[in-house]
This record gives structure tokens, sequence and C-alpha cells, in this order.
């Protein structure tokens, strides 16, 4: 346990003996997180990361067209400084302080271990999975957001560019396809499909609304998978539902204390989960533990139960092994479900 923590747990102890309240008022006093760490066995220092070459675990995948994807997938936002942070002001920071090339590097080695073998990046990040996938010699696989726009050519020379640096999935950004769906452009989503496929490699569909994959399939666009958000709505911060509005994410943060704060990404999980069982084509979870406020254990859970096919999630190194594992027995612990494997 960190000297912090120790130090937090003893001022605690003496404002609460003070108080006159023993063990049982602690365990109530302290946060989720402290109470976590104080039920944590100290660790050791960790040893120095050297270069291993990649070895496959154990995780389940599925075939995404003619690609074998992990069931698992391992995402770029914590890697790259993207925090959903609510109003914590310094995580970004925090985040690309911790994850300087080595550790992404180590990070990915990880996950190629556990058998984790495609990674979610975007376009100007992707630099970095390329050099690691020569200095490790590895097969890493991509799956890659890309915004489509109403240009055809300059769109085509994008795809095409991103196809050439190895791209292996291609998909539209979420915000992208919300704006457009909201628009009435589902036209540029399908020349997106269209795009994508004559480069020869899995099409996709990403969102953050339900509105996304009805529209899309209500107009027969038939991608080859979606990349839909997906969580319960059962943790704290989640936007109370008389307050959900369609797109709310797309609009500034509210200001109000119970309006949407980049606090909630799937306002209609019961929705969402209905609607999917009736779609054919595979379907990647994202935003899964609501950017950290769920706990693996729950939201694997709650997802594949569900019937995502793949779950795309933002892990720190530490976290890979044991999120491994928790998908691992999630799949296994629900072959048979409401919503069949689609891949």
């Amino acid at each position: 346990m960190s000297e912090a923590s120790d130090r937090r747990q003893f001022l605690n102890r003496a404002v609460l003996g003070a108080a006159g309240l023993g063990a049982a008022g602690l365990g109530a006093a302290l946060s989720l997180e402290e109470r976590l760490a104080q039920a944590a066995p100290p660790s050791a220092p960790a040893e120095p990361a050297s270069p291993k070459p990649p070895a496959a675990g154990n995780m389940p995948c599925g075939k995404i067209g003619n690609v074998s994807v992990s069931r698992l997938l391992i995402g770029c936002n914590l890697l790259t400084g993207w925090a959903h942070s609510r109003d914590l002001l310094y995580v970004s920071k925090l985040l690309l302080a911790y994850h300087t090339e080595q550790k992404v590097f180590e990070t990915l080695e990880l996950a190629e271990q556990q058998g984790l073998n495609t990674i979610h990046i975007d376009p100007p990040t992707l630099h970095v999975v390329e050099k690691y996938q020569r200095q490790r010699k590895s097969k890493l696989q991509t799956l890659i957001d890309f915004p489509p726009s109403g240009n055809t050519p300059e769109m085509r020379d994008a795809i095409k560019g991103l196809v050439d640096r190895g791209a292996t999935l291609l998909y539209s950004a979420g915000d992208a396809a919300d704006h457009l769906t909201r628009a009435g452009r589902i036209d540029a989503l399908a020349k997106f499909l269209e795009l994508v496929r004559e480069q020869g490699v899995p099409a996709g569909i990403g969102s953050h609304s339900l509105e996304v994959p009805i529209a899309c399939e209500k107009n027969t666009l038939r991608p080859d998978f979606y990349v839909k958000t997906f969580h319960m709505d059962r943790y704290w911060s989640a936007l109370p539902k008389d307050k959900r509005r369609e797109w709310c994410w797309l609009a500034p943060p509210s200001d109000a204390h119970d309006g949407w704060h980049d606090n909630m990404w799937c306002i209609n999980p019961e929705e969402t989960a209905a609607f999917m069982q009736s779609v054919a084509a595979p379907w990647v979870a994202f935003k899964v533990m609501a950017a950290g406020a769920i706990d693996p254990r729950m939201a694997f859970s709650y997802a594949f139960r569900h019937g995502a096919d793949f779950i795309l999630a933002g892990m720190f190194d530490y976290q890979i092994a044991e999120d491994a594992k928790i998908a691992t027995e999630a799949i296994r612990q629900f072959t048979n479900r409401k919503r069949p494997w689609r891949a």
C-alpha cells in the first residue's frame, strides 16, 4: 500500500476515533476507491520491463469479414491522453505523463501476450502503433476510426492511405456518424462503406446514438460490423433518466449539476440490446465501463450477456491480465444467449 494511502487511512482513523466511531464507522466513511486500496495487498516494486516477443494468449476470437479479432480489444484513449474525466482537469496530462513511448510499447506487448490481437487507434496516433510493430516485429492488428466527409476524392485518398499503412479494419468515427445521421446524411455513410470496401478491408459504422444503426438497417447499408457504445446506467454519475436527450454528447457540457457533463455515452442500454438482437452484423461494444465508472466484472458480463460480440476497452498496463481473464470467463459463461454470436 502506498505511503499516501497509509497516511490517508491514519488520518481517517484519527478523525473517526475522536468522533467516537470504530472500524464500522471507518468503513462507511471511506470512498469506494479507498476501500479497494485498503483491501489490496502491498505490491512489490515493478521490475524494469525488457522487450519480449509477443506470445498468443488464450483470448477467444471471432471473425469480422475474413479477419480474426480477439473478443477483447484494447482501446487507445488512455494511451493517447484522451480522457473522459468528468470535471477532473488534470487527467489528460497525467495520462500523457504516464504513457511514455516505452510504457505504451510495454502495454501493447502485455496485451498481445494475453491474446489481444487488435487495437483501436485513430489516424493521428497510428504512427505510434506502426513504430511498435516495426520494433517488436508485431502483427498487432488495427481498428481505425475515420471521420467520413462529403468530399469523395479526398475521402478515397485518405482511406487508401490508411490501408496502405496496414489498417486491418476501418469504421466511421462515432461522433462523425452521429452528426451525419442527425443531419439526414446516411448517403455519406453509405459512400464511406463503399470506399473502404474498394480497398478490400472490412468496413464498419461507429456511433454513440442508437439512431445510427437504426438508420443504417432501415436504409440497408449493411456494414460489416457496428461499433456502438453500450453500458449499464447503474453508476453514481450516470445522467438521470428524465434528463437524457438524444445527441446530448454532441452538445457542450451542461452547467446543471444533473445535466450531461461527459458522464454518459449510452442513454438507452435496454433499447440498444433489444434492437441489436435483430442485427446480423457483428457488434463491437465500447465505453462498456462508462469511462471507468463501472467495474469490468460487471461491465464485461453485462455487454456479452446482452449481445455484444466484442468489447473495446481502455486499459492500463497493470489491468490487462485481469481484464483478459474477466473477459474470457464472461465469454465462456454466455455461450448460449438471447442474441446469437454474430462473429
